[in-house]
């Protein structure tokens, strides 16, 4: 369902937030970054939030929130997509270290904050949806704010944060002073529903995906490998806490990275988004759907 952007120069409160359209906002904050959001024509005053994050092409910031606005529609949730773009957020997918850009993470807030104010969602139990970068970007997120996600569909990351205290952050959780504030807590991360999207055919060694030794070695070849051991790492550390992991894998047979192949899948991704508030047709422990 094609949607119709409209514009967020000179226009007021009431026609930017008219419900049943994606709307382009300048965050009044900041009115060099950028967002989308949508409210849906059934939405409660409390509505949940759906964050969907981008990938490294800029264009697949409309793409994305376009494929995810019939399912906000069906269940009358908002869609927020905050814009990350090359010059302010060239390091977002690992939450924006110091010396590299802005914090993504604290945009993301400034964001859900105006949200707020202006549509009365609750953005303090967010859903997430992200896909290749902007997967990076929402599993750190939740593992820094798990207070903040209520669950995250990771779709396709190109590689991850493991769930290792040893290893300063991005590789693992220890904490960095690039990072100010943000700690990292298993006992809390480990608690939200996470589902892992990979495609069996994503196996290519494209230019976008991270090549370098380390993390080769420490997380393996391919994005569909890669996926295969971070939820198998989550779910080792879950058990060494006591706790039953949250942590799945859902392996989408003949389906490549590409976000139009995705759009084929829509069905899967709106079933993993209400993981826990659904009924699941299938066991998204681990499993390949045809």
């Amino acid at each position: 369902m094609k949607q119709k952007m409209v514009g967020s120069k000179h226009t007021d409160t009431r026609q930017i937030l008219q419900r049943g359209k994606l709307l382009r906002r300048v965050l009044k904050t900041d009115p060099v970054s950028e967002y989308l959001v949508y409210v849906p024509t059934t939405r409660a005053p409390d509505a949940h939030v759906l964050v969907s994050v981008h990938g490294l092409s800029h264009s697949s910031w409309h793409k994305q929130a376009e494929m995810l606005v019939p399912v906000c529609e069906r269940h009358g949730i908002v869609l927020l997509a905050p814009g990350f773009n090359d010059q302010q957020y060239p390091d977002y997918q690992r939450l924006g270290r110091k010396g590299r850009g802005h914090r993504a993470d604290l945009y993301l807030h400034r964001c859900l904050q105006e949200l707020n104010t202006l549509t009365g969602a609750n953005t303090t139990h967010l859903l997430f949806f992200g896909h290749s970068g902007g997967a990076q970007f929402v599993h750190r997120y939740l593992m820094a704010y798990p207070h903040r996600v209520e669950s995250a569909v990771l779709s396709a990351p190109g590689w991850y944060t493991f769930p290792d205290p040893t290893l300063k952050f991005p590789y693992g959780i220890r904490s960095t002073s690039s990072l100010p504030g943000v700690i990292f807590n298993p006992e809390a991360y480990l608690k939200v529903p996470v589902t892992v999207l990979v495609g069996t055919e994503d196996t290519k060694q494209s230019k976008d995906l991270i090549s370098t030794d380390r993390i080769n070695e420490q997380q393996g070849l391919t994005r569909i490998e890669r996926a295969r051991n971070w939820v198998a790492a989550m779910q080792a550390q879950a058990k060494a806490h006591g706790m039953s992991p949250h942590v799945s894998i859902v392996e989408l047979a003949d389906t490549g990275h590409s976000l139009g192949d995705l759009r084929s899948e829509i069905a899967v991704i709106e079933n993993v988004i209400h993981f826990g508030r659904s009924n699941d047709p299938f066991d998204a422990s681990t499993g390949i759907l045809n």
